[in-house]
């Protein structure tokens, strides 16, 4: 998933090369904690948080085929 994660961001963002995705498991969920330029964070959220969201939903969709619970933190 942090592949997946990473993959996404890197298409969204100016500087693709200063993304970061670190994978954190913890007993409920596995946390993905994004971080991306300053400048690239809007693109990465989206207007009213719609890209965050459609990124979570397809974390959802891919945790649930997998039997397992993801969330996305998207960090400064």
């Amino acid at each position: 998933m942090k592949e997946l994660v990473e993959l996404i961001a890197r298409s969204l963002v100016d500087r693709p090369d200063q993304v970061v995705v670190h994978e954190l498991e913890e007993a409920q969920a596995t946390v993905l904690e994004l971080r991306v330029a300053g400048g690239d964070l809007g693109k990465v959220i989206g207007k009213q948080g719609r890209t965050a969201r459609a990124i979570r939903t397809i974390l959802n969709a891919s945790g649930t085929k997998l039997k397992k619970r993801f969330v996305l933190d998207i960090l400064e």
